[in-house]
């Protein structure tokens, strides 16, 4: 059971509302880059009322078998017609006033339930929006929905399990076989099939980039704390981060320059705005001549299949002017049983954090403890597993010398004997690899897993270490942007650099991304 019942709710009442509006005309929004609707709307081509309609008519013809969405703003085309009352009067709030966006379902939004995809969450309301939405609404977005996402952003239990029981089993629009990835799939989806012009995903160690990897999309993981995580419900505070999923690193560059700066309520965040800047003007398609980037072969994905949709990559750098430097493969290490063990301190302390922001009345749950009793016992929720779960709620705090430990070594080498010693032994500018091999086929939910991990530190995976986990761990930016296909399935070219080096890595995505023009539409949700 899913709450597609909201979903259909809210479109009857917006279709309903959009057939009052006879003189409105239509707008195609099939691969419309978010820049373009900007310009459609400030040259007055068309209306913010005219485009969320479009997007909600889209939604509710092709989103059946790909799960994407949860549910559509009830108040969607209200926002609309506010924005384009703003532009009639001449007091646009910036280039975002009227621009449709989904966030992922773990990022509050008021008017709508917050359920991290769980029917523990389903009554959650909350009393005010994320600073992730606060930013988009000041900027004039249009907040058109919820996406669905794994399970709690995919840490609950060892055994497969595709998407949330709030929001079903999300498909892969390249191929319905295959799985979209996760945890934000889907802001994945929607974003690779133009439910919204953009979409807003969050990521603990893989979640932004994974999925745009495998849908075909730019996907961006900031620098920790570059945007504020408060209103998310958490898995870590260390290393969530909240990033935008887009068509185009252009259209990236500007939901993050809406999305970037600091936040009071995010101590973390305090030092965000020095660092962040006007990202679409940073954007230089010359910006790889005469740079040095380290080649990273020896990751996660990297197989014969791969490699030549990797290898014409790397030549188009280096016809950019680009100079490529190889990066041995045994420079790079699995972290992550190190990574496992900080989550599994901080989910318990975090998410309690999140908990108590909530109404007492419409959630009663309080503690991982509580979380735990009611995913046994509903029947919604107890045919799928809480090992992982269980063994957070084991851990004993933050003043822990295991976790106190832990985290130091984790960030040591991710950060000074990680990323930041091959930036400066190698001498270059930033990380180039492989971002992840194409979708698998999507797993029966319940299978364990080949690789079982037990409860506290897992031994490391054989199948190769992750790029995608350095960066996640150390808290430093990570770009991905399409390269290519693998039998008609999408695979990314990852930009990985050191702290605050968000504009330049976005700089050499652009200019890889306008030299190559790889990305290719999905055959799903196709007119």
């Amino acid at each position: 059971m899913r709450i597609r019942p909201v979903l259909c709710i809210a479109l009857v009442s917006a279709l309903a509302l959009a057939g009052c509006s006879k003189k409105e005309q239509a707008y195609s929004v099939e691969e419309v880059p978010l820049t373009q609707i900007t310009a459609d709307l400030a040259a007055g081509k068309t209306t913010a009322v005219a485009v969320t309609n479009a997007y909600i008519r889209r939604i509710k013809a092709y989103d059946g078998p790909l799960h994407a969405v949860i549910g559509i703003a009830p108040d969607a085309l209200d926002q609309a017609a506010a924005s384009d009352k703003r532009r009639a009067a001449g007091k646009s709030l910036g280039p975002l006033d009227g621009v449709p966006i989904l966030i992922k379902d773990n990022i509050d939004a008021v008017g709508m339930p917050t359920t991290a995809g769980s029917y523990v969450l389903i009554d959650n309301l909350p009393a005010k929006d994320a600073e992730v939405t606060r930013r988009l609404r000041a900027a004039g977005a249009v907040i058109l929905g919820k996406t669905n996402l794994s399970q709690w952003a995919g840490w609950r239990g060892t055994s497969s399990f595709n998407g949330s029981t709030v929001g079903g089993s999300p498909k892969n629009p390249y191929d319905l076989t295959r799985t979209p990835a996760g945890s934000s799939s889907g802001p994945g989806i929607a974003a690779a099939v133009s439910f919204a012009a953009a979409t807003v995903g969050s990521e603990t160690s893989g979640s932004v980039i994974g999925p745009a990897n495998v849908g075909g999309l730019v996907g961006m993981k900031p620098t920790i704390a570059l945007i504020s995580r408060r209103g998310i419900v958490p898995i870590s505070h260390t290393h969530d981060i909240a990033g935008p999923m887009a068509r185009s690193v252009t259209d990236a560059a500007a939901l993050l320059n809406v999305l970037a700066g600091s936040d009071a309520g995010d101590p973390d965040s305090k030092d965000a705005d020095a660092h962040k800047t006007d990202y679409v003007a940073a954007l230089n398609a010359a910006s790889l001549k005469g740079v040095r980037l380290g080649v990273v072969r020896g990751v996660r994905g990297y197989t014969p299949q791969t490699q030549p949709v990797f290898d014409a990559a790397l030549e188009a750098l280096k016809a950019q002017g680009a100079e490529l430097v190889e990066i041995p493969d045994d420079q790079i290490e699995d972290i992550g049983a190190l990574m496992r063990v900080v989550l599994l301190y901080d989910f318990k302390q975090d998410v309690a954090a999140y908990l108590a922001t909530t109404s007492p009345e419409r959630v009663k749950t309080r503690t991982l403890t509580d979380l735990i009793a009611f995913h046994t016992t509903d029947a919604r929720e107890k045919t799928h597993s809480n090992e992982v779960w269980e063994a957070s709620d084991a851990t004993t705090g933050f003043d822990t010398p295991e976790y106190t430990q832990t985290l130091a070594e984790e960030r040591r080498k991710s950060r000074e004997d990680g990323i930041d010693r091959l930036l400066a032994a190698y001498n270059v500018s930033a990380l180039v690899n492989l971002s992840g091999a194409p979708a698998q086929p999507i797993p029966p939910d319940g299978t364990v897993n080949t690789t079982p991990r037990p409860p506290g530190a897992a031994p490391p995976c054989p199948c190769g270490p992750q790029m995608t986990l350095y960066a996640a761990a150390a808290g430093y930016p990570h770009l991905t942007v399409p390269m290519g296909q693998v039998d008609g399935l999408p695979v990314g070219l990852s930009f990985i650099g050191t702290a605050w080096s968000d504009a330049q890595l976005l700089s050499y995505g652009y200019a890889y991304e306008q030299a190559s023009h790889k990305r290719v539409p999905p055959p799903a949700a196709k007119p």
